[in-house]
C-alpha cells in the first residue's frame, strides 16, 4: 500500500533531479536511469525482492544506501524517544494517581486542566516557546542541534532536554488522564474493598492492588507513543534541527525520494510490531491471568 500511494502521488523525482531547465528528453532519460519507466508491478517486484534480502535501497539523490543514511540518525531518535517517554511516565503516572486518590478535589481538577491543556498545545509551539525561554533568554540550553553521549553526558543532556520536554508534556498529559480514569475504575472493584477489609494500609491497597491492575491500559498507551517516537518525532526533530530519522523522512518527502520514504515507513511499521510484542509480554507480568 505504501509503495502504491507514493507512486501515484503527484510529483516526479526525475523532474527535480534533471533541473528546471531540463528538456523533456532529459527528464525521460532520468526516468530511465532511475527505473521509473518500468511498469508498476516490475518496480514493486524489484523493491520487494531487495527488501526480502534486507536491502532497503539507495537514495535517489545522494546515491548512498538508505541503511548508511539511517545509522547515524538512530542515536538521536532513540535518545529523544527514550528520554521523552521516561519523562512522560515520571510526570504523568504520579499526577494521574494523585488525581484518582483525590477525586473531585482541587488536585484532581488541576490535573485534569493540565491533561486538557497539555494534550491540546501543539508540539511545535512548545518547542519554539522552550527555545525562546531557555535558549534565547537565559541561555540555559542550546537552541538546536544534538550532541552524542559519546561526547560527554552533560553536553548530551543539555542538547536533548528541550526537545524531550516538548515531546513529554503532551504525552504526560495523555498518560495522566489515562492513569486517572483507569485508577478511578479499578478503585471501585470488589477486590479493592476486600483488600481494605483485610486491614491492608491504604498505600498497599492503592499501589499493589490498584495501580498494578490499572497499569495495563497505561502500558498500552505508553507503548503506542514510544513506537511513534522511535519511528521519528518529525515535528520535534525539525524544530530543534536534530539529525534523526524524522528529519530523514521529511527530507525524503520534500525531495520525492521514494526509497527513503518507503524505508522510513517500513521502520515505523516494524517499530509498532516490536513494541506491541513487548507490551503483550508485559501484560503477562502485570496480570498473571493472562497467558499466551
Amino acid at each position: 500500500m505504501t509503495f502504491s500511494i507514493l507512486h501515484i502521488a503527484p510529483g516526479d523525482p526525475a523532474v527535480l533531479m534533471a533541473g528546471e531547465e531540463a528538456t523533456p528528453a532529459d527528464v525521460e532519460a532520468m526516468r530511465v536511469a532511475l527505473g521509473f519507466d518500468k511498469p508498476f508491478i516490475v518496480q514493486f517486484g524489484k523493491w520487494s525482492g531487495r527488501l526480502l534480502r534486507g536491502d532497503l535501497g539507495t537514495s535517489i539523490f545522494s546515491q548512498h544506501t538508505i541503511v548508511s543514511l539511517m545509522k547515524p540518525r538512530i542515536e538521536p531518535t532513540l535518545s529523544l524517544a527514550i528520554i521523552a517517554i521516561s519523562l512522560s511516565i515520571i510526570i504523568g503516572v504520579p499526577m494521574g494517581v494523585l488525581a484518582a486518590w483525590n477525586q473531585g478535589s482541587f488536585v484532581d481538577r488541576g490535573v485534569m486542566v493540565f491533561a486538557v491543556l497539555g494534550f491540546s498545545i501543539p508540539v511545535f509551539w512548545l518547542g519554539f516557546l522552550f527555545i525562546w525561554a531557555f535558549a534565547v533568554k537565559i541561555h540555559l540550553f542550546p537552541a538546536v542541534g544534538f550532541v552524542s553521549i559519546t561526547d560527554g553526558v552533560f553536553p548530551f543532556l543539555r542538547s536533548i532536554t528541550l526537545p524531550a520536554l516538548a515531546n513529554a508534556i503532551p504525552y504526560s498529559a495523555l498518560v495522566a488522564r489515562m492513569t486517572r480514569s483507569t485508577m478511578v475504575e479499578v478503585m471501585q472493584e470488589d477486590y479493592i474493598r476486600t483488600a481494605r477489609a483485610k486491614g491492608l494500609t491504604e498505600r498497599v491497597v492503592n499501589v499493589r492492588h490498584g495501580l498494578r491492575n490499572a497499569a495495563i491500559p497505561i502500558v498500552t498507551v505508553v507503548g503506542l507513543v514510544f513506537a511513534g517516537l522511535v519511528g521519528g518525532a518529525v515535528v520535534t526533530e525539525t524544530v530543534f534541527a536534530i539529525p534523526g530519522l524524522g528529519r530523514l523522512l521529511v527530507d525524503g518527502v520534500v525531495r520525492r525520494d521514494y526509497p527513503i520514504v518507503q524505508a522510513m515507513l517500513m521502520v515505523v511499521a516494524v517499530s509498532y510490531v516490536f513494541v506491541n510484542l513487548a507490551v503483550d509480554i508485559t501484560y503477562a507480568f502485570l496480570d498473571p491471568r493472562i497467558r499466551y
